[in-house]
């Protein structure tokens, strides 16, 4: 079965199948996927990161297919009911539900009315009025009445139950009716009796019917988080009222025909009650299965992707910061940090109502500027952002000689980690609420180090995260952390706990252990101490050496991704060159003259030898864009201020199926369309927009009663007076996701040091945005507050 899963998999990804062979070895032997990706690309033919990733998942799914076929097979094997075609069957389901389908039959269940019947000997009846239609049902049920069956009327009770399950069971039949409703079907939502103004954020559902197959995630989660809070009652329609097709195909699947036969109208009777009391139920739980399913992949495919952005952020790099934590009555928590992230001073200061001290709180933050050479200040976007982002900006007029900049930076997940165990350690004795201040500051510097510190479903960039598996959304958001952490490499002498602890190889304990060793023993200075580490053996050094750096070490290449396995190489290469390290290092002209084939042994392949070159030639490079930051408009504070037609700047700060929000810095963020993103045609959101953009929107729309905000980035469309009016034959539709709890604004980072401005090529404009599709939007925006 082993090769069957491995040439499954190849041909799923469209890789050969002795590259699916080699990379299950590598994981099997306990390598991780960013090692293998990175330094395994030629036992692998240099499957990447997602091919691996999604090997594997699907190896883990085929592997408990397989497991899940061995006992089904055991346990039809023990009660002597195993035959060719049955065990043929059961090794051909290539799927959990085919299998559990084929499994029904045979499955131990509670006592049901059809073994009852079995046992009372009504299965002959059963058989005999199934085979001959033109036998009386009741004359032919008289011959069964027993001690046991008391009439003629209990014998086809039973016959009938047992009928029922029969066809219910009926493995092939089963897998085409659930095909035939999940394409036919379609998903009915009705607002409860009196819930209409407590569940007032579902109103777009009170009245709703959207097949299957073109619900998007979003709407199906908002769907059963409708019912979930008692406020919608969900239908699993099987197909249109007028256009029955299951009961005919049940009765043709089992030779079932009226011709007015004496048997006709029970068998057609026991096909109904198959099909209202069994089939239906069966398919609708099916069916609700598939749907969660599906909606639950795409938002942790979503959450996962911003996530992996959120992560990637330009850092600020080190340059000391001052970190605002905005409060109004508890105040503005202020750190300063040095370029290394060390806190080097801490503060309350009182600038807004009720207390006022403006010029106190200017002159305090003047001081600590000055006395730190703070470069940089990073303000939380919670409560009370916008005047203390008013604070800094007054501070920056008043003190240019400080030559300060400002930067709004998200704070998701802030108190989350002021009141970890690991915070408390970290900063011991600091009061909690500066400790957040901290974070903030050391988010800006960087984004990656500081962020993995914090559970990644407390960021808040995903849609619906806490209706999700906990345990699929953990192990999603673990593989991107480890992908985005291994990708960027990590400074081993000053790297935290946390975010060693997601370097390949490297677990929890290990990196507490290599801490341990830092601080008793003093930087490492080279990759070779790293075995020193309790408990770091040949594998984990293996796995985690070449994304751990060492700059300004004994060797420069220990500040490299060249692995150490591969240093020999390098002196291979040098001997070539007639140079040392140092010369070689950076200097393209002369790497770039170097052909790979040279270099390649019996180990390392033309793939790794490329890769060696292209490190030397820019040495612990990061893949991070350059650091840049957003403008948010001057008198634009909150909704009131915005009037339609503003251009202004914002920061994408959450990516949805159906849009993007953008902080254009009024504590609301506003909602950009799918339709709205760019002049052509857009299916996923993130191909033109990630978390951390900077952008430039129009305003389209304003609703500040109910605080939604309509945006365009497509600037060159003419703005619109009005929009259209959604048609009145088609249902409402709504449910997306709104901004966590106001925890998603991503700090004024930009990816790749561009402004996205509504795609590269110029149409003729168009307006549909602000029709139904938009006032959809728009209602969705506002849907929950996770």
């Amino acid at each position: 079965m082993t090769t069957a899963i491995h040439q499954r998999i190849a041909t799923e990804l469209g890789v050969r199948e002795g590259q699916v062979t080699a990379a299950v070895d590598l994981l099997d032997g306990g390598a991780t996927v960013p090692f293998i990706a990175r330094y395994r690309k030629e036992v692998t033919g240099a499957l990447d990161d997602t091919q691996l990733r999604t090997l594997d998942e699907r190896l883990g799914y085929l592997r408990e297919l397989e497991d899940r076929r061995a006992a089904v097979l055991e346990s039809i094997r023990s009660q002597g009911k195993l035959d060719d075609a049955l065990e043929q069957a059961i090794l051909a389901a290539d799927s959990k539900a085919r299998l559990e389908d084929i499994y029904l039959p045979y499955k131990p269940k509670r006592r049901t009315r059809a073994q009852a019947a079995r046992e009372a000997g009504l299965e002959p009846l059963a058989d005999q009025l199934l085979g001959d239609p033109n036998l009386d049902p009741r004359t032919t049920a008289a011959a069964f009445v027993t001690e046991e069956v008391k009439d003629e009327q209990a014998a086809l009770d039973g016959a009938r139950a047992i009928l029922i399950e029969r066809f219910a069971e009926d493995a092939d039949l089963i897998g085409e009716l659930r095909e035939r409703m999940w394409t036919r079907g379609r998903l009915v939502a009705k607002v409860r009796e009196g819930k209409e103004n407590e569940g007032a954020k579902f109103a777009d559902y009170f009245d709703f019917a959207e097949p299957y197959a073109k619900l998007p995630s979003h709407r199906i989660l908002a769907l059963f988080r409708g019912e979930k809070e008692e406020v919608l009652d969900l239908t699993m329609e099987p197909e249109p009222a007028d256009e029955s097709t299951f009961e005919p195909r049940i009765a043709a699947r089992f030779g079932v025909v009226d011709q007015g036969r004496p048997g006709d109208k029970w068998m057609a009777d026991t096909v109904r009650w198959t099909w209202r009391t069994r089939v239906l139920i069966h398919l609708g739980a099916d069916t609700r299965v598939r749907l969660w399913q599906a909606a639950e992949d795409e938002a942790v495919r979503v959450f996962a992707a911003n996530l992996r952005d959120l992560l990637l952020a330009a850092p600020a790099g080190t340059r000391a910061t001052m970190g605002l934590d905005p409060g109004f009555r508890t105040g503005v928590k202020v750190a300063v940090v040095d370029a290394t992230g060390k806190v080097v001073a801490t503060d309350v200061i009182y600038p807004h109502v009720p207390q006022n001290k403006w010029d106190e709180s200017i002159h305090r933050l003047a001081a600590l500027a000055s006395k730190h050479s703070v470069d940089l200040i990073a303000i939380g976007n919670g409560t009370a952002s916008r005047e203390t982002d008013k604070l800094a900006g007054d501070l920056i007029k008043r003190h240019p000689e400080a030559k300060l900049t400002k930067v709004m930076v998200s704070e998701a997940g802030a108190s989350v980690y002021s009141a970890s165990a690991y915070a408390a350690q970290e900063l011991p004795g600091m009061d909690v609420s500066l400790r957040g201040a901290v974070s903030i500051a050391r988010r800006l510097q960087d984004p990656l180090a500081e962020l993995v510190k914090i559970d990644p479903r407390s960021i808040g960039v995903g849609q619906y995260q806490h209706d999700l598996s906990e345990s699929k959304l953990s192990k999603s958001l673990d593989a991107v952390v480890e992908d985005c952490v291994n990708a960027v490499g990590v400074d081993i002498n000053t790297a935290s706990a946390p975010l060693l602890s997601r370097v390949s190889g490297i677990t929890t304990g290990l990196a507490e252990n290599i801490v341990l060793h830092r601080d008793s023993n003093g930087p490492f200075k080279n990759r070779n101490e790293i075995k020193k580490v309790a408990r770091l053996g040949p594998k984990a050094f293996e796995q985690c050496a070449g994304f751990l750096r060492i700059p300004d070490g004994d060797d420069p290449l220990d500040s490299s991704a060249v692995h150490p396995e591969s240093y020999p190489v390098v002196r291979t290469i040098l001997a070539s060159a007639q140079t040392d390290i140092k010369s070689l290092i950076g200097n393209s002209p002369l790497l770039r003259a170097l052909k790979p084939e040279q270099f390649i042994t019996d180990t390392v392949g033309v793939l790794t030898v490329t890769d060696i070159l292209r490190e030397l030639d820019k040495p612990g490079r990061d893949p991070r864009p350059g650091f840049t930051t957003a403008t948010f408009a001057e008198g634009v504070e909150k909704i009131a201020d915005l009037k339609p037609g503003m251009v202004l700047e914002g920061v994408v700060t959450n990516v949805a199926a159906f849009g993007a929000f953008v902080d254009i810095g009024v504590h609301q963020d506003g909602l950009v369309h799918v339709s709205a993103l760019s002049n052509t045609f857009v299916k996923d959101p993130r191909e033109v927009v990630k978390s951390g953009d900077v952008v430039k929107v129009r305003v389209v729309e304003v609703d500040e009663q109910r605080k939604r905000i309509s945006l365009t980035m497509r600037l060159q469309d003419e703005p619109v007076r009005k929009p259209r009016e959604p048609r009145e034959d088609k249902p409402r539709q709504g449910g997306g996701q709104p901004r966590q709890g106001g925890q998603q604004r991503q700090g004024g980072q930009r990816q790749g040091g561009q402004q996205r401005q509504g795609g590269q090529r110029q149409q003729q404009p168009q307006t549909s945005f602000n029709g139904g599709a938009m006032a959809d939007a728009l209602r969705r925006a506002g849907l929950t507050k996770d």
